[in-house]
């Protein structure tokens, strides 16, 4: 019987396990801060934001919102970042992507300070991930990695095929699995807009992680019975229901859920991981930081 991975119970274990860390720093007079910031009207970015910030609130970290004018002039976001980087109330700081057409989407991400970056995009902390010594891993493939471990899947000497090569999601990921760690050590393929044959490698793949934000283009049988298949998609497609549209991953669900040993639905899958692993590195900033000794789940 295929294993259906909750993402939202994972990601609710996750936040609980995090409040004895919390807790701890609460004993120094720490309270862990995160900063969002915000510059675009994009409603979808308007509401992942107004998410992390609610979800700071529930597990008792300061959530810190800042809110720009889309048209404003670029160096008012580097400014605001140049700010939190000084505010020692912040302990993280996540400037919400896209940003609008005027900014440098590359100069945003080097002026976050790398003790900050819990997003782990700065060009510091993607080097040290490469290296095998990551400050703070990216949100989404981290929160892959504990999916993964929830399902007892093992990555040690599995084949995985990683189809996407995003900066935020294939690429940390891929480097994620090869590393020599308990959650890697696998042989780690990753597919793209260009691969010319995406079958010949997702029918040999223990383990399937598809990102490419193409609907429902993984199906079953371009699967090996009984891989694990994380689908990391959210795609919005017209539906006849109140809202007019559904969302939908990567891989069409109900075709692949007859082949995989293991899989993540959409939504309820990938998307709250992201959302704790956000959590996550920020309390493992502040007891950087703060210089006080956390343990993390």
């Amino acid at each position: 019987m295929t294993e259906i991975i909750d993402g939202n119970a994972v990601a609710e274990r996750i936040r609980s396990d995090l409040q004895d860390s919390i807790e701890t720093l609460a004993d120094e007079g720490v309270t862990p801060g995160l900063a969002t910031v915000l510059m675009s009207d994009d409603p979808a970015s308007e509401t992942y934001v107004s998410m992390k910030q609610r979800d700071c609130e529930e597990v008792g970290i300061n959530g810190i919102h800042v809110e720009l004018d889309p048209d404003a002039p670029a160096q008012e976001l580097y400014d605001t970042i140049d700010d939190l980087n000084a505010d020692p109330e912040v302990h993280g700081i996540l400037v919400q992507m896209p940003v609008v057409e005027q900014v440098d989407k590359r100069r945003v991400l080097r002026s976050v300070d790398p003790e900050k970056d819990v997003d782990g995009f700065h060009p510091e902390n993607v080097g040290r991930l490469v290296a095998g010594n990551a400050l703070y891993k990216p949100c989404t493939p981290h929160g892959i990695q504990k999916l993964l471990e929830s399902a007892d899947v093992e990555t040690e000497g599995a084949e995985a095929v990683v189809v996407g090569r995003s900066d935020i999601v294939g690429k940390p990921m891929a480097n994620l699995l090869v590393q020599k760690t308990p959650l890697g050590n696998a042989t780690t393929t990753v597919c793209h807009s260009r691969t010319k044959d995406l079958e010949a490698h997702t029918s040999e793949a223990d383990i399937v992680i598809a990102a490419a934000g193409v609907p429902e283009f993984i199906t079953g049988d371009m699967l090996k019975e009984g891989a694990a298949v994380i689908d990391v998609g959210i795609n919005r497609v017209d539906a006849d229901n109140d809202k007019g549209y559904e969302l939908i991953g990567d891989v069409e669900y109900d075709s692949a859920k007859e082949k995989a040993g293991a899989i993540t639905p959409v939504p309820g899958g990938v998307g709250p991981m992201t959302r704790a692993m956000l959590l996550y590195n920020t309390v493992k900033a502040a007891g950087r930081q703060e210089d006080v000794s956390v343990e993390l789940p």
